[in-house]
């Protein structure tokens, strides 16, 4: 079988929905919107789902997830610490109601959701990307997938020497994944 890179399966940096880290919520929505339309649906069978920020030497620094954009609407989240810890705590579901209550979570943001989109700056709630969420273009597939299990990561952004060219999204891996299966003879 062929051994697959990283570089096969990428989406460019250049097709991906991408932000200056000065940009608002809405702006950044729209820039995905803008290239969830332009994606071409015969080689992409996956819209984008999160939105790349670059800062002022047009660097990508920074990454914005559905999560990310939904968590940005609530300011009140920032006071609760670290989420995805907790998250993985095994809070009930009673708990979590609870605290929504008792911190006042989304007592009004859906109100206010125009002018939170249009004031919020994405460098304020935009997430860093960690050292095990790169990977070189020439890498294999099977060193991507080791970082995509062992990170708990959605996609790996991917680098040429120190420069980021694009994307590798486990939707992609895991439909090619899905098609080597169904080439085998079990």
């Amino acid at each position: 079988m062929k051994t697959i890179a990283v570089k096969d399966l990428m989406v460019p940096l250049e097709e991906y929905a991408t932000v200056s880290e000065e940009a608002t919520l809405f702006e950044a929505v729209q820039a995905l919107e803008k290239a969830q339309e332009a994606l071409d649906r015969d080689r992409y069978k996956y819209l984008h789902r999160a939105i790349l920020v670059y800062d002022s030497k047009k660097r990508i620094v920074g990454k914005i997830s559905q999560l990310d954009a939904l968590r940005a609407l609530e300011p009140k989240y920032e006071n609760l610490g670290d989420l995805g810890r907790m998250s993985r705590s095994g809070f009930s579901p009673r708990f979590l109601k609870n605290m929504l209550k008792q911190e006042s979570l989304w007592d009004q943001p859906l109100r206010d959701i125009c002018i939170k989109a249009a004031n919020v700056k994405v460098k304020r709630f935009m997430y860093i990307p960690t050292e095990g969420e790169y990977v070189e273009e020439s890498a294999s597939l099977d060193e991507a997938i080791n970082l995509l299990v062992m990170g708990h990561h959605h996609s790996l952004l991917v680098t040429k020497g120190k420069d980021i060219v694009g994307l590798l999204r486990l939707t992609d891996v895991f439909a090619d994944v899905f098609q080597m299966m169904k080439t085998c003879a079990i």
